[in-house]
């Protein structure tokens, strides 16, 4: 199973470089997912992130096509309303290309599309998606049987959800308040990947 650390848009540029930095070696990808930064405070994440040894195979810049291009990021995440992922993949095929969906339809509409990888959700409650009821994670067992591209999970996955998520056979979780709303990310970090290492 893949480990990948989704940014929740709550620190600032420092705080967040130096949380990266501290968990990057744990996850198997990291998304920057910062809808209030500015395209110059996410290329100035960017090159903190850099000069600090952090491989850009591992970043997944969330909805930003123009900053993907601009710093030579391999990885884009696109919201399952955001640009057609057919239309990116066909005028950009250097690029991978994740989708969020919400649903087996939706699913099975990217991986058509071109998608590189789906996420999922949200599959548990959580505090990001307050009063939206959750997803559920029997979807998950479907496109894992019917989609050939990887599905991870997204969306209140807490430690004691990992078995359940294993068993659906999800190729990975992303995880967004459990780490970088934690008061201690790097120690957060490892307890995750002992779980899903297990």
């Amino acid at each position: 199973m893949k480990l990948i650390a989704v940014t929740a848009d709550s620190m600032t540029v420092e705080k967040l470089a130096d949380t990266i930095i501290d968990i990057i070696d744990e996850i198997d990808f990291l998304q920057i997912r910062e809808k209030s930064k500015t395209a110059r405070e996410i290329l100035q994440l960017l090159d903190y992130l850099q000069m600090n040894g952090v491989d850009k195979e591992k970043v997944i810049l969330n909805d930003r096509l123009d900053i993907v291009l601009l710093s030579d990021i391999p990885n884009l995440h696109l919201p399952e309303h955001g640009l057609p992922v057919k239309t990116v993949k066909k005028q950009y095929p250097h690029l991978r290309v994740g989708c969020s969906v919400h649903s087996f339809e939706k699913a099975k509409e990217a991986e058509a599309d071109g998608a590189d990888y789906i996420i999922y959700g949200h599959c548990f409650e959580t505090s990001s998606k307050r009063g939206i009821p959750p997803n559920g994670i029997l979807p998950i067992e479907r496109m894992k049987r019917e989609i050939h591209i990887p599905v991870y999970g997204i969306g209140g996955i807490s430690l004691e959800e990992v078995p359940l998520m294993k068993q659906t056979k999800a190729d990975g979780i992303a995880i967004m308040t459990g780490i970088f709303h934690a008061d201690a990310p790097n120690v957060m970090i490892k307890k995750y990947r002992e779980a899903i290492s297990k």
